[in-house]
């Protein structure tokens, strides 16, 4: 019997408990009873395996989305691309209807319609938010791509590189170090929104969290542990990002 197991056994009838007995009995079977902890971390590597497939697919989808609308209203006057046109008017519905509706709208449909024969529900949940992802990287890109002088274009194209040189080695490093903060904020929110999943039977913490609620009929403390997961998993990804900034700009001054 474990120390944390003796102390429960040892706690007076529920009646005759005081208020920390009380509090730490509620704890006591939200996460110890049965090891119930592990079950938050099932639910927190699927939580991270989605956010890592998100990620991966909101930056893709970004990454192209900018470049296409940045390459479209760079355009000199008079010498319009048709198909880059077209490509661009793609894009830009696609960032107007993902940005116009609500996140949870959205992976009910893709749960519910789109794939509602799949049981890969994480894939499905994972392929929603980085979706939805893809549209507002798109955008922080894109602002930072078109806040760069376009002087950068220029001299790029009179050391004889082409268009994608030109972004991938002078404007592309040179937009990155402004939209850090914003990409981070994004990316915090991502990972927040993982916990919609669950509407979809996305086995995440969420899902764990009111499976024990059902079996304790107690919600306060799976839901505190839930917050307070995702709010540790938020400090380690804000410190990383606060150290990549740090670094970066110590790069500016050498």
């Amino acid at each position: 019997m474990s120390y944390w197991e003796q102390l429960y056994t040892a706690l007076p009838p529920i009646a005759e408990r005081n208020t920390w007995q009380e509090i730490y009995g509620k704890f006591y079977l939200s996460w110890f009873e049965g090891g119930r902890w592990m079950t938050y971390f099932q639910g927190l590597a699927t939580t991270i395996q989605v956010t890592v497939m998100a990620l991966a697919l909101g930056v893709v989808l970004g990454v192209l989305v900018a470049v296409i609308r940045t390459a479209h209203d760079q355009q000199r006057p008079g010498q319009h691309n048709f198909l880059l046109g077209l490509v661009n008017l793609v894009c830009k519905v696609y960032v107007t209807v993902i940005r116009g509706t609500p996140m949870l709208v959205q992976l009910m449909i893709m749960g519910f319609v789109v794939f509602k024969s799949s049981r890969n529900f994480a894939l499905v949940g994972a392929l929603s938010l980085g979706i939805n992802s893809g549209a507002y990287v798109a955008e922080i890109i894109r602002g930072g791509l078109m806040s760069l002088d376009v002087g950068q274009s220029e001299a790029g194209r009179s050391l004889g590189l082409n268009y994608m040189d030109t972004m991938r080695f002078i404007v592309v490093p040179q937009a990155f170090k402004a939209i850090l903060p914003s990409l981070g904020n994004e990316f915090i929110v991502l990972l927040k929104d993982t916990s919609l999943i669950s509407v979809i039977a996305g086995k995440e913490i969420v899902y764990f969290a009111r499976a024990i609620i059902t079996k304790t009929y107690e919600p306060m403390f799976p839901y505190l542990i839930t917050a307070a997961m995702y709010l540790i998993m938020v400090l380690i990804f804000s410190w990383l990002q606060g150290k990549l900034e740090r670094r970066l700009r110590q790069s500016d001054r050498r």
